[in-house]
Parts: structure tokens; sequence; C-alpha cells
């Protein structure tokens, strides 16, 4: 059970012992910090979650064998450039990337996870690359401004950094553990690891199999229950890499491990709350929860479809509780539930019960829809399954940003 969850405000990845980064400006971007370095001072057990796309960049290959291996010491970022679509060329400029920090830090190539993220389908400027490898190799920093640039570096249409720390204690755990998180995406973002980066830190000691364990199940209640537009990218990833430099070691599964997964799934929900929030265009966050449903899968496949229908998100922009486009998604998600049992909530007001249309006050619900943080629940009163998706709804500007990102 946690007994401590202290928010560190304005901290970041190299919050928890062990890490130092960086984040630099190489000339990839037209502005602004575009390549982002994280170092673990030990090897660090590393996991990752990976996109479902068909299509992979280069990076995402490269460091699904990193993972697979269990250890690292470095994350190497770059923005503006996704190196993905670039054949044999993408892959020989990705392992560059990984050598020139392994050579600058001294460390195997194959300790170095590479990422990237930007337009699909441009090769890689290697001398800008290199440049830029060489100067946050030599500005690694641990500290608050440090982190700060970092997530900076890894930004591409976000409007906002998106980064936190956390000190956690449980009563299953010797020692407290320190969580650092950095993350970037508002576009092409659905669950199964969409346009979307985030790099997690701790300072706990555990191996790489229960590591990666826990980031599958905390990545599945948070950056796979994220959407903004049902698009799933080529670069995506989530890695976690744990210092072993705090007090705290899990060894074993048990109530520790289990009071691990807890934490560090609130984390990476608060994280992945972020992303949704910033979504291209978006005016607000809102929160789609099914309840009672036959099977969390279920259960996560109506959220997910009604969180991703452009009816439904263009009716919240518009503050509209239109309830019948709710059940219109919901219906079309391909799992059975019975229409007639359906009740539907927009923040405390019932719109629809047992499927039909209810008095409520429409004015007031159409205020509620005006707020930054939305709540949805659609119960289709059949099981006890729930399941709780975050998304964001569609406005003009939406539009418009994707329409001018140049290719």
């Amino acid at each position: 059970m946690i007994t401590v969850w202290k928010e560190e405000p304005k901290a970041g990845v190299t919050f928890p012992e062990g890490f130092v980064a960086s984040g630099v400006r190489c000339g990839i971007k037209s502005l602004g910090n575009d390549l982002a370095l994280l170092v673990c001072d030990s090897v660090a057990s590393v996991a990752g979650v990976f996109t479902t796309n068909h299509v992979q960049a280069a990076c995402v290959q490269y460091s699904r064998r990193v993972a697979k291996g269990g250890k690292a010491r470095a994350v190497v970022v770059n923005a503006g450039n996704a190196n993905a679509c670039n054949g044999e060329q993408g892959d020989h400029d990705n392992r560059m990337m990984a050598e020139w920090v392994s050579r600058h830090l001294s460390i195997p190539s194959d300790y170095v996870f590479t990422a990237s993220t930007g337009i699909i389908g441009h090769v890689m400027p290697m001398e800008k690359i290199r440049a830029g490898v060489e100067c946050a190799v030599s500005q690694l920093e641990r500290g608050n401004a440090t982190d700060q640039n970092a997530v900076e570096a890894i930004m591409t249409t976000d409007t906002y950094p998106k980064y936190q720390a956390v000190t956690v204690d449980c009563d299953t755990w010797v020692e407290p553990i320190r969580f650092g998180g950095m993350c970037k995406g508002s576009g092409m973002i659905a669950p199964n690891m969409a346009t979307m980066l985030a790099f997690l830190t701790v300072d706990a000691r555990m191996p790489s199999e229960l590591l990666q364990e826990a980031l599958n199940r905390a990545v599945s209640a948070s950056f796979n229950s994220v959407t903004v537009d049902g698009d799933t990218s080529t670069n995506d990833m989530c890695l976690l890499l744990a210092s072993g430099m705090g007090g705290a070691e899990i060894s074993v599964s048990g109530a520790a491990f289990d009071d691990f997964v807890t934490a560090l799934t609130r984390f990476c929900i608060s994280l992945a709350k972020e992303i949704a929030r910033d979504g291209e265009g978006a005016t607000k966050l809102v929160e789609i929860t099914v309840k009672n449903a036959l099977t969390p899968e279920g259960a996560h496949k109506i959220a997910k479809t009604i969180a991703e229908s452009p009816l439904v998100k263009t009716a919240l922009y518009g503050n509209d509780p239109n309830w019948g486009r709710l059940l219109m998604a919901g219906g079309r998600a391909g799992v059975p539930f019975d229409q007639n049992r359906v009740d539907a909530y927009i923040g405390t007001h019932c719109v629809c019960s047992q499927g039909r249309s209810i008095e409520f006050d429409r004015m007031a619900a159409h205020e509620y829809l005006k707020s930054k943080e939305v709540e949805i629940v659609f119960d289709v009163n059949m099981g006890e399954a729930n399941a709780t998706v975050w998304t964001c709804d569609y406005s003009y500007d939406y539009v418009k940003i994707n329409a001018e990102y140049h290719t």
C-alpha cells in the first residue's frame, strides 16, 4: 500500500539517483532544442514497449533489441526527423547515432537506446546529429533545469513540456523509490503506442524481467489508454530504466512488486493524461469511462471507440451534450451489449437512461462541457468490468495544424 506520494516540482528524469541528462540544439528543428541524452551512472536494468504499427522506424527496431538484452546505459533522442522509411540508409544512420554516443561515453553501443520523432521519409542530417551528440555529452548534468532542457529537446508539435517526478513509499519497501519521467506527444496519438515517446527512470534495484512485466502492466492502463486521433505512429516507444542506486530492492513477485506496479501505473497515467490534454488543437481533456461491461477488453474497446469518434469529439468541442453520439459510437465498437440497459452521464448529468432520452438540464450540461476537464460515463449494466480512456476534443485548430504540417 502506498503511504507516501510526494510530487517534486519541476523535476524529471534526473530526479532518481544515478541519472544525468542534457538537451541541446543541433539544428534539425527550425527552433529550440532537438537532441536529448539520458545517461545512467551504472548499468541499468531496462524495459521497453514499442509501437504495434507494421511500419517501424529504424530506432524502434534497434531499441527493441537493446531492451531484449535487459541492460543499458544511455538513451539518445532526436526531434524533427523520424528517420522512418529510409531503408538501409536509415538503419545505418541510426546505428551511427548510437555509436557516437557509445564512443563518447566509452560504453558498448548495444547499451544505447535510440529514439527519433518528426517527419517521416527524410534522411537524417548526420553531421548535425554528430555535433549534437558531442555537445550533449559535454553538458550532461542533473537537476531541474537539465530536466526541462531534455524534455524540450524531444518535443515536436507539443505546446508545452511534459515531465514529472515523485517520491513514493510503501509499507512493503525498505526505502522510498524515486520516479522520474518525460514524454512527448500531441497528435497521431492512439492506444498501442502512438506518436508518443516516454522515458521513465527509477532508482530501485530490480531485474529486467520484473521491470518489463511492471512496464507492460503500467502502459496498458496509461499510455495505451490515451487517444487523440486514432492514428498509431511508426516511432513510438516507452522505455523504463532502473539505476539500482536507491535503497529499495525488489527481486521477486509479491506484495512489494505489486505496490511498485501500482505506483508506476499511477505515475504513467499522470503523464499520459498530459498528452491527451495537449492534443493538437485541444481545448479540453476528456475522460471516458465504460462501466459494468462483461470483460475488461470489451470495456476498453467501447471506451476507445467513443474516444476516437469524430462526431463525439466535435460535439465535445461545441459543448453539445448530444448523448446520441455516445451510443452511436459505443454501438459500433463490435462489443455486444443491450442498448436498453445503457445509462450515460456527462459529468453528474444523467443524459440517457436505459437507452432512452431522459429529462436533464441541457444548459447546465452545456456549461459543464466548457470545463478544461470533462468526464463521461457509459454504463452498459451487464457485468463488472470497467475501463477508462483519455482523449480530447477536435477543434478547428486540429485540422489547421495537420494541414500545415509540411512534408
